[in-house]
């Protein structure tokens, strides 16, 4: 990711404020695993349907995690893109990376 790609500083918040909560972490570990079910995550969580909808909401507010209706159930995936570029993001922000390339002279 160059420096003309980076994602700008809003959305990267967003993205580190969703995953600074715990439950979402384990909710994004538990769909590293593919596709579940909102069923499925309310049981392994032992997690209360409306809290849950919230760290949902929050994940998927912040791009993370994607979801489809299927009858009556919903189905949660992580968005692998935006997790990449989560990874990308933090290579790219590495102390000592630049080497003096900072354009606006802030590390001199």
């Amino acid at each position: 990711m160059s420096s003309t790609t980076l994602p700008n500083i809003g959305r990267a918040a967003r993205w580190f404020h969703a995953l600074s909560d715990e439950t979402r972490l384990e909710i994004v570990r538990l769909l590293s695993h593919g596709e579940r079910c909102v069923c499925e995550l309310q049981d392994v969580l032992d997690c209360a349907q409306s809290r849950l909808s919230f760290h949902l909401k929050t994940l998927k507010d912040a791009g993370l995690v994607s979801d489809r209706r299927d009858g009556r159930w919903v189905y949660y995936a992580l968005n692998r893109e935006a997790l990449d570029e989560i990874a990308e993001f933090a290579s790219d922000v590495k102390p000592g990376k630049h080497a003096g390339s900072c354009a606006r002279a802030c590390c001199g």
